[in-house]
């Protein structure tokens, strides 16, 4: 089924005064009460000729709980890779996010050549587009180099300290090394 094309029009709902559209979506979010009981509740704040209809406002709130959908089953994603990467978080996490945003891209290119529809390809998206995944690049590969820079300095510290304690225990300087060497890759 493909979407339909309108003008454009914006609908009764987006017109709403900026309180009453926020009012109307907390009660969508909340699920606590019917849509007629929702659509009675906005109506009765409403002029009589700018009240909402009932098909009007059902076609919102399905696209709403659509979009509601694609938020939590993204969160639900991104809390199940968290999880996988525990502690350990850092560049995999960037890394993810990078692959992800390439992944859309991907999706998109591919929509287009399959509906042949050039309008998809907004330059000014797509610009957009390429930065955020540059700029999310660019990140990922700082945060790698600051996590080097600080287990580097980490291993510097413990060899420090390897030498204090080993040489107080009377080791051999050659044992000391080995050690530094071998186990915080430290020569």
């Amino acid at each position: 089924m493909t979407e339909r094309k309108t003008r454009g029009r914006p609908s009764k709902v987006d017109m709403l005064p900026a309180e009453l559209k926020a009012m109307l979506d907390k009660l969508l979010r909340e699920s606590k009460h019917t849509q007629l009981d929702i659509l009675e509740q906005i109506n009765q704040h409403l002029a009589p000729n700018e009240q909402l209809s009932r098909s009007g406002f059902n076609r919102y709130s399905t696209r709403m709980e659509s979009v509601g959908a694609k938020l939590r089953e993204t969160r639900e994603i991104a809390n199940v890779w968290m999880a996988r990467f525990g502690d350990d978080q850092g560049s995999d996490v960037l890394q993810l996010v990078v692959e992800m945003m390439q992944s859309a891209l991907f999706k998109v290119a591919l929509k287009a050549s399959d509906d042949d529809e050039d309008e998809l390809f907004d330059p000014k998206m797509l610009a957009d587009v390429s930065l955020a995944v540059q700029r999310l690049s660019r990140a990922a590969e700082m945060n790698n180099k600051r996590e080097q820079a600080i287990r580097k300095e980490m291993a510097l510290e413990a060899a420090a300290t390897v030498d204090a304690i080993a040489s107080q225990g009377g080791m051999s300087k050659a044992t000391i090394d080995n050690l530094k060497k071998e186990i915080l890759g430290v020569a």
